[in-house]
């Protein structure tokens, strides 16, 4: 039951139609997944030597223990 005394209100359109391009239609290609990559290890180098030492560290460790053990 509708209420004839309340003003009547435009329907409400949903996000996904609205009138913007999606991102891939801009015209420009998006960048490559390397690309971004390498721009954020550019971006962010202390975190990034950071992570690369502590897996090296890490992948030495466990080959010198594996290989104590087995030996």
């Amino acid at each position: 039951m509708s209420n004839p005394t309340s003003p009547t209100q435009p329907p409400e359109v949903s996000p996904c139609e609205t009138t913007t391009p999606p991102v891939g239609t801009t015209g420009e290609p998006r960048p490559s997944y390397v690309k971004l990559a390498m721009r954020n290890m550019v971006r962010k180098r202390g975190t990034s030597l950071k992570h690369f030492f502590l897996t090296t560290i890490s992948l030495l460790g466990v080959l010198i223990g594996l290989s104590y053990l087995t030996r």
